[in-house]
């Protein structure tokens, strides 16, 4: 399908003539010039195969070459799903299908427009958090869950012998705290030979 080249940049000219020539599918141009300092233009497009992906990446660099533009790079054709071109002003991504399905350059580079292009909303201040004790637990009953006792996972202390001994009494024996004494364990007899 032509396209209206008269208002566009020879180099990108260039391209899409070289992309046209091998049968190119779905040929996106994407200026990009106000997202990025890499390039101005992206063009896109689809191969129908990993060799059909390599010759519109090979005939767009070779088509640049004559007309005296140096491309700065070539990447990915020895796997040929997606090849991509540096023109220097204009990057050429060639890729077949499936990589372009799963990419989405297009909607990529789509949202970052409109993402320059939206104002800057401010959102609201959050109002300060209370940090009275009161306050969490009423907010935590509020949402159903059930709420810690403020001494929760704090251990408790086995009373010291100092402490003991302040009391002036002296620590309970099993017989007199009413419980029976521990029976002592027989003597191991001696093994046989």
């Amino acid at each position: 399908m032509p396209r209206n080249t008269k208002s566009m940049d020879p180099l990108l000219k260039l391209a899409i003539g070289a992309l046209e020539d091998m049968k190119a599918q779905n040929i996106t141009v994407l200026d990009v010039m106000k997202l990025t300092t890499v390039t101005d233009t992206m063009i896109i497009c689809t191969g129908t195969s990993n060799r059909h992906v390599k010759s519109l990446a090979q005939n767009v660099a070779e088509d640049a070459k004559h007309a005296g533009f140096q491309p700065l790079g070539i990447e990915g054709t020895e796997q040929g799903e997606w090849v991509l071109v540096d023109l220097g002003g204009v990057v050429v991504h060639v890729m077949q299908a499936q990589a372009r399905a799963f990419y989405q350059l297009e909607k990529l580079w789509a949202v970052a427009e409109e993402a320059e292009a939206a104002p800057v909303v401010k959102k609201p201040a959050k109002p300060q958090r209370s940090t009275t004790t009161k306050a969490r637990r009423a907010a935590a009953k509020a949402a159903g869950v059930k709420a810690k006792p403020v001494n929760a996972g704090v251990k408790k202390r086995a009373p010291s012998k100092a402490a003991a001994g302040a009391t002036g009494k002296a620590p309970a024996k099993n017989a007199a705290a009413g419980k029976p004494a521990a029976k002592k364990a027989a003597p191991r007899k001696a093994a046989r030979k």
